[in-house]
C-alpha cells in the first residue's frame, strides 16, 4: 500500500482543477466502478481530470512518487485496465466533448466520450465514423484497440478513420501525432491499446450515415442452428460490404415479434445492419431470411442511434462477466459443431456466444498498415458469461474456458485486444503478431520504463533491440 502524506496530497491538489478523490471520500466507491463487476481495485488516488493540464501533472505526479498508473475511459475493458490497486488512476470521464465540423467531416473527441455522446453530436449532421456495438462504451479504448463495429465492413475499422491525436507521453509532455507528425506513434495508436500514453483528444474522419439506416434481428430455433449457420458461412462469400450480419447464440430476450412461448428460450439470432436504404438490400436480407425457418424478425428502417443502443440493456454494468475470444478466417463445419455444442449448454441465461463479421473495408488494409494486424480475421467470436452471483464464477469461467479450448483448432491463433481479459496476459503478442517487435521498439522510444503497463501490456525492448 502506497503512504503518502497531506502534504504530497495538496500537492497534487495544488496543480490540478479536477476533483480528486481517495478512499472513505464521498463518491469514491462509485467513481472506482467500472463495467466489469468483477473488478473489485481500490486505488490511492483518483483523479477526475477537467482537461490536457490535469492529466500532464498527475501523469508527473505518479511517476515522481512511484506510484502505478492506470487511465479511465468509458470504464468498459473487460480486463479493468482502467483500475489499479494503490496506484493513481487518470479519470478521462469527464473530459467528454465532442466537436463536429460538417463541412470538413471531422470529429474531435475527448477521452472520455462514449459511442453515446459521439453519436448523439454526429447525427445531428448525419454522420458518423465506424464504432463499436454497446453505446455505453468509451471512444478511446475501443479505438485504440482497433475498433470495429456495424460500420466496419463499409468503412473499415475506427482505427482506420481515426486522423490524428493528442497525447501526454510518460514524460508528462504533450504531443500531436498524425501521419506526419510522430509518425511511428500514430501507427502504434491505432490498435496498440493504452501502452503508449494518454490520448486526450482524438481526431476522426466523418461519413455521411442515417438518420435511417436499414437494420433488425431474424431468430431462428435452436434446433436449426447448425443448418443456418452453415448456409450463413455459405452466403457470407457473396455478401456485399453495405451488409453486414453477426450471428449470436443465446436465450431470446423478450422481443415483441417473438411469441411469448419463445422468450428464454435457446436461439440463433442474426443481427443485419446495412448504411443503405431498405430498398436497396432487401433482396439480400429476403435470402438471409430463407436460411431456415424463422421464429420470427423484424428489419427495417430505423435511426442509426437507436440502433447503436438497442443492445445496451443486455449490456448494462453491475453484473460479472468473463470473456474468451478467437479470431477465425473461415467459419469450419468443426467450428460451428463446438458453438453449437457449447450453446446448447449456456450457464446462466445472460451468456451468449456471437461470431461478429469483418471482411470488406475491415481486411482491406494489409497486416502493417496499423498496430491492429488481423486483416485476414473474418470473424471475431467473442464467449461472453454473464452472470451476477459470485458464487457462480467458477462455474462460469470454466465453460469459458472449455469452450475456448474446444475452439482453438478451428481459429487462426489471433485475438482482439480489447476482448482479453485479465488473466490472458501470456496472449498479448497474439493480439499482435508479426507487429509486436515494431510495438516493442516504439514502447523502448517513448514509455522505456513502461509507465503504462496496467493493460494488454507490450513491453519495451532491449535496448539493443530498440536500437536495432
Amino acid at each position: 500500500m502506497n503512504t503518502l502524506t497531506n502534504g504530497q496530497f495538496n500537492e497534487l491538489r495544488g496543480v490540478t482543477r479536477g476533483e480528486i478523490l481517495q478512499a472513505n471520500d464521498a463518491g469514491y466507491d462509485d467513481a472506482r466502478a467500472v463495467w466489469n463487476a468483477m473488478i473489485d481495485r481500490h486505488p490511492a488516488i483518483i483523479v477526475r481530470c477537467a482537461g490536457t493540464a490535469d492529466v500532464r501533472a498527475s501523469l508527473a505526479y505518479a511517476r515522481n512518487h512511484q506510484l502505478r498508473l492506470a487511465v479511465r475511459g468509458g470504464g468498459h475493458n473487460i480486463a479493468g485496465s482502467a483500475l489499479c490497486d494503490d496506484g493513481l488512476v487518470i479519470d478521462l470521464s469527464r473530459m467528454k466533448s465532442v466537436q463536429v465540423d460538417p463541412e470538413r467531416r471531422r470529429a474531435w473527441v475527448e477521452g472520455g466520450a462514449t459511442l453515446r455522446d459521439f453519436d448523439h453530436e454526429a447525427q445531428a449532421y448525419r454522420l458518423a465514423t465506424p464504432l463499436g456495438i454497446n453505446s455505453t462504451t468509451g471512444v478511446a479504448g475501443l479505438t485504440l484497440g482497433g475498433g470495429f463495429g456495424w460500420l466496419s465492413r463499409t468503412l473499415g475499422l475506427a482505427a482506420d478513420n481515426l486522423l490524428s491525436a493528442e497525447m501526454v507521453t510518460a514524460d508528462a509532455g504533450r504531443l500531436q501525432v498524425s501521419a506526419t507528425e510522430h509518425p511511428d506513434l500514430f501507427w502504434a495508436i491505432r490498435g496498440g491499446g493504452g501502452n503508449f500514453g494518454v490520448v486526450t483528444r482524438f481526431e476522426f474522419a466523418l461519413h455521411p450515415v442515417g438518420p435511417q439506416i436499414t437494420a433488425g434481428l431474424v431468430v431462428y430455433p435452436f434446433d436449426q442452428a447448425r443448418s443456418v449457420l452453415q448456409q450463413y458461412r455459405d452466403a457470407v462469400a457473396t455478401m456485399t460490404p453495405d451488409l453486414t450480419v453477426w450471428a449470436v447464440l443465446r436465450k431470446a430476450p423478450p422481443l415483441p415479434f417473438l411469441a411469448p412461448q419463445v422468450h428464454g428460450q435457446d436461439v440463433l439470432v442474426l443481427p443485419v445492419f446495412s448504411p443503405s436504404p431498405s430498398d436497396a438490400v432487401d433482396a439480400a436480407i429476403a435470402r438471409i431470411a430463407k436460411l431456415g425457418e424463422p421464429l420470427g424478425m423484424h428489419v427495417g428502417p430505423m435511426p442509426y442511434a437507436a440502433w447503436q443502443q438497442i443492445f445496451d440493456p443486455m449490456l448494462t454494468p453491475g453484473a460479472r462477466n468473463y470473456w474468451k475470444s478467437h479470431n477465425f478466417a473461415q467459419l469450419s463445419d468443426g467450428a460451428i459443431d463446438v458453438v453449437v455444442r457449447y450453446a446448447g449448454n449456456l450457464p446462466t441465461s445472460q451468456c451468449e456466444i456471437f461470431l461478429g463479421l469483418l471482411g470488406g473495408q475491415a481486411g482491406a488494409p494489409p497486416p502493417q498498415a496499423t498496430a491492429y494486424p488481423h486483416r485476414d480475421a473474418l470473424y471475431v467470436m467473442n464467449v461472453h458469461t454473464r452472470w451476477d452471483d459470485p458464487a457462480d464464477d467458477e462455474r462460469c469461467i470454466a465453460w469459458a474456458r472449455d469452450f475456448f479450448a474446444d475452439a482453438t483448432p478451428y481459429a487462426s491463433g489471433g485475438v482482439y485486444v480489447n476482448f482479453m481479459p485479465q488473466d490472458e496476459g501470456e496472449r498479448t503478442s497474439d493480439a499482435y503478431g508479426a507487429n509486436y517487435a515494431r510495438l516493442a521498439q516504439i514502447k523502448a522510444t517513448y514509455d522505456p520504463d513502461n509507465l503504462f503497463r496496467t493493460n494488454q501490456n507490450i513491453r519495451p525492448a532491449s535496448p539493443a533491440a530498440a536500437a536495432s
